[in-house]
C-alpha cells in the first residue's frame, strides 16, 4: 500500500499536508499519533468513505477490506438474523455464484464479451479467496475462541453493545479479508479472547493496520508503525513494534535537534562574521570582501535551517477546587451491596479518604468497581452501611458513558459557564488536544477519543474538590494519555480512579488502592497494577 503526496483539511485546519507513506505487502502495521491526527479519517479514506483533496493511496492485489470501526453500527436489518448467520454472510458463496451464474448466462447470448469474461473472472477470484472447503471449520473455530458459542442462536437485536462489538470482530476475522482495518479491537475483549485475536492477527496472511490506545496488544501484533504527526501533518513509516517505534522516534528527534543546533551555531558564526565586515573600515576591503562571500553562504544556511519539531506545551492557567473540603471528604463505614437476585458485591467495606489523597480502585472485571463508584456518586443506594461526606465536599464524576457532555453544542460552548473567558477557556482547551478552529466543531461530529476529552475537560472546569474517574483513559492512544494526564497530575482535589492503565495511574501520583472484591486498601504496588491490567479487558 503506497500513498503520495496525501493533502487534505476540514475548513482551515489542515490534516495531511504532503504526506506520503509506503507499506509492504502483509505488514503488521500500527497506525498511531496524538487524538485528531487523522488516524480513523485515514481508514476512511482507504475505504472511500471520505475524499482527500489532492493525492492517492493505492494498494494493488486487495479483493476485499474488512473493517471493524470504533463505533460498532450494526444495521437493523440484521435485527432477526442469528449470530451464526450474520458471521457467516462475510463469505457470501451463495450470493457470489449467482452473479457467476447470471453473468454466465450473458455470456451465451454475447460469447465474444471481454468485459463479461473479466467480471466472471473477478467474481470466480473473490469467491476462490473465501476457502470453502475449510470455512465451516474456521468459522466453527473463530466462534468457539471467541466465547460465542452459547450466543450462535440468538437474534442480533438480543444481544448487548458489547456482545454485538464482538460478534462484529468475528465477523471482520472470518470475512478473510486481503486487509483488516481495526480501529481500537480490543475494547470488549476478555483476557482469553485477547489471546485468541492476538495470536489470530499476528499470523493473517492479509495485512493489516490497527489503530490501538493498548500499547501491549501494538507491541505484540505488529512489524511496522505508521506514525501520523499531528504538528507537521507528515506521515512515516518506523520498522518495528510500538516500543521500538518509541524508540526509534526519540532518537530521530535527538538527531534533528543535534543538527539543528549545530546549523544555529554556524549562522551564528557567519553572522557575527558579516556584521564585523559590514562595520569594517572602507579601506579593509579584505574583510568587506570576505564578507559578502559569507553574506552569500549565510542566505543558503538560512535557508537549510530545519525546523525543531514542536511539542505540547501546556497552558498554564491555575485551576483549583473552589473552596477546600474538610480533612476526610468521603468515609464509607460497613457497606452491603448487591443487585437484585445477586450476590453481594462487598460486605461491610470500610474505607476513610483524606483531602488531596489520589485513590486507586482495582479488581477483575465484574467485582464491581463502578458500582463503588456510583455509590459513592448517589446514584445507587447501598444494601446496608453508610457514606459520609465531610464538609464543604463538591463532587464532579466523569463516568464512561461520557453523559456530561451536549452533543448538540460546539466543543466550546460545552464549556463555557465556568467563569473563565473564552480565550482562557481555549487555552485550556488546548491542554485538552483542542486547537483553533476545532474548539467550534459541534460534539456530535467527534470521535469517541474527542468526546472523551471534551467530557474530561468540563469535568476539571467545574473545579470540585472531589473528582470521581471511572477508566478516563479510554479511547485514548499512549501519546494523547500522557497529555490529558497532565492535566490531573497537580490538580490538589481529591481523586477516585477507576484504572487498569499503569502508566496514567502513576503519572497522576496515586498514593493507595482499594483492592476488590477483597476490600484490602494497600500503599500503591506497581506490581499489583500490572496483574490486574494484564488479566482484565478492558486494558486502559
Amino acid at each position: 500500500m503506497e500513498g503520495k503526496d496525501l493533502n487534505l483539511a476540514f475548513g482551515a485546519r489542515k490534516l495531511y499536508v504532503d504526506a506520503s507513506f509506503r507499506l509492504t505487502k502483509g505488514d503488521k502495521v500500527g497506525v498511531v499519533g496524538v487524538n485528531g491526527s487523522g488516524k480513523s479519517t485515514l481508514f476512511k479514506i482507504i475505504l472511500g468513505i471520505e475524499k482527500l483533496d489532492t493525492g492517492t493511496i493505492s494498494y494493488p492485489d486487495v479483493l476485499r477490506i474488512g473493517y471493524l470501526p470504533q463505533e460498532i453500527m450494526i444495521s437493523s436489518e440484521a435485527d432477526d438474523i442469528t449470530v451464526w448467520d450474520y458471521i457467516n454472510m462475510a463469505r457470501p458463496f451463495e450470493t457470489l455464484q449467482d452473479e457467476i451464474n447470471k453473468e454466465y448466462e450473458k455470456l451465451a447470448k454475447y460469447p465474444n464479451s471481454t468485459k463479461i469474461l473479466e467480471r466472471i473472472n473477478r467474481l470466480q477470484e473473490r469467491i476462490d479467496s473465501f476457502d470453502i472447503a475449510n470455512a465451516d471449520r474456521e468459522l466453527l473455530r473463530i466462534v468457539e475462541k471467541m466465547e460465542l458459542s452459547e450466543l450462535v442462536d440468538h437474534k442480533m437485536k438480543d444481544l448487548s453493545g458489547g456482545q454485538k462489538s464482538k460478534v462484529a470482530f468475528a465477523r471482520v476475522l472470518f470475512e478473510n479479508a486481503s486487509l483488516l482495518l481495526l480501529d481500537e479491537p480490543t475494547n470488549h475483549l476478555d483476557s482469553k479472547t485477547r489471546k485468541f485475536v492476538t495470536n489470530y492477527l499476528r499470523n493473517y496472511d492479509g495485512m493489516v493496520l490497527v489503530i490501538s490506545h493498548d500499547q501491549k496488544f501494538l507491541d505484540e501484533i505488529t512489524n511496522t508503525t505508521l506514525f501520523l504527526n499531528k504538528m507537521t501533518k507528515k506521515m512515516k513509516v518506523y520498522h518495528g513494534n510500538y516500543s521500538a517505534f518509541r524508540r526509534q522516534y526519540a532518537s530521530d528527534l535527538a538527531a534533528e535537534d543535534a543538527k539543528i543546533t549545530e546549523q544555529e551555531r554556524e549562522i551564528k558564526r557567519l553572522s557575527e562574521f558579516v556584521m564585523r565586515a559590514r562595520n569594517a573600515k572602507r579601506s579593509n576591503t579584505a574583510l568587506i570582501g570576505m564578507g559578502h562571500q559569507r553574506e552569500k553562504v549565510l542566505e543558503k544556511k538560512l535557508a537549510e535551517l530545519g525546523e525543531r519539531e514542536k511539542e505540547y506545551k501546556r497552558v498554564e492557567i491555575e485551576i483549583e477546587p473552589k473552596e477546600r473540603s474538610g480533612p476526610y471528604p468521603v468515609e464509607i463505614q460497613n457497606l452491603t451491596f448487591s443487585y437484585p437476585n445477586s450476590e453481594n458485591l462487598y460486605e461491610k467495606l470500610s474505607l476513610q479518604l483524606s483531602r488531596g489523597e489520589k485513590f486507586l480502585i482495582v479488581g477483575e472485571n465484574g467485582v464491581g468497581k463502578s458500582t463503588l463508584l456510583k455509590l459513592i456518586t448517589g446514584d445507587l443506594s447501598p444494601k446496608s452501611g453508610n457514606i459520609f461526606f465531610g464538609s464543604h465536599v463538591s463532587m464532579a464524576y466523569y463516568a464512561q458513558e461520557l453523559e456530561i457532555i451536549d452533543e448538540r453544542k460546539t466543543v466550546l460552548e460545552n464549556v463555557q459557564n465556568f467563569d473563565y473567558t473564552d480565550t482562557e477557556l481555549r487555552g485550556i482547551l488546548s491542554n485538552f488536544l483542542f486547537f483553533d478552529d476545532e474548539v467550534f466543531k459541534p460534539v456530535k461530529v467527534l470521535s469517541p477519543g474527542e468526546k472523551a476529552r471534551v467530557a474530561l475537560c468540563k469535568i476539571l472546569l467545574k473545579r470540585a474538590n472531589l473528582i470521581i474517574l471511572d477508566e478516563p483513559t479510554n479511547h485514548f492512544d499512549p501519546e494523547t494519555q500522557k497529555i490529558i494526564g497532565e492535566n490531573f497530575k497537580d490538580y490538589p482535589g481529591t481523586l477516585i480512579v477507576v484504572s487498569h492503565n499503569p502508566e496514567f495511574v502513576e503519572q497522576i501520583g496515586i498514593t493507595r488502592m482499594l483492592v476488590l472484591p477483597d476490600g484490602i486498601i494497600k500503599n500503591f504496588s506497581r506490581e499489583l497494577l500490572d496483574y490486574y491490567y494484564y488479566l482484565n479487558s478492558d486494558l486502559i
